[in-house]
């Protein structure tokens, strides 16, 4: 259920350009993104920073995109969005020595420090990595194709984070075996 309430803003962000244009999909995606938001505290009663830094990104961009009529504001956002995510956890990890990942999810999973530390260096690699893919596809290929990334790109979190799934669970007790007699 998550992961369609994470894809629907892009979902109806494709198929606005495939019927209409940039600027309609822009539209759309700006609206799907307040709706996702607030589905999103409908359900946990609150937002991550995440969420809110998304929100900002996509209405600010859509609303220079849409008063501009540029394009490029769009295509640029999530290179920003990526690169701010890597600079924050990067800057966290080594400069003011905390880590933000394991502060969010340590209350979830209870993993050793130095796996803590080599997830948010893997997750760092990662956004530098979709920042810089997004920004080559922005700058060198056409809208179409942009938009077509924007849709067939969800395999890289997705590939991602099942890696990320299974590096993890090496580290994670087994419950079950503590419950039987």
């Amino acid at each position: 259920m998550r992961f369609l309430i994470d894809f629907f803003p892009i979902a109806l962000f494709v198929v606005a350009y495939k019927m209409a244009d940039i600027y309609t999909a822009t539209g759309v995606l700006m609206l799907a993104t307040l709706l996702q938001t607030g589905i999103i505290y409908t359900i946990d009663r609150r937002l991550q920073t995440l969420h809110k830094v998304t929100l900002v990104l996509v209405l600010v961009f859509g609303a220079l995109t849409l008063l501009l009529q540029d394009e490029r504001f769009i295509k640029w956002k999530p290179t920003v969005l990526y690169a701010s995510m890597a600079i924050v956890l990067a800057a966290a990890l080594w400069i003011w020595k905390k880590n933000f990942l394991q502060i969010l999810l340590g209350s979830q999973l209870d993993l050793p420090t130095d796996v803590w530390a080599r997830l948010t260096v893997a997750w760092i690699a990662y956004f530098f990595f979709m920042a810089g893919i997004n920004a080559y596809v922005a700058a060198y290929f056409s809208t179409e194709f942009w938009v077509n990334f924007k849709l067939w790109g969800y395999v890289f979190p997705v590939v991602f984070i099942v890696g990320q799934g299974l590096y993890i669970s090496r580290y994670l007790k087994d419950d079950t075996a503590e419950k039987k007699p």
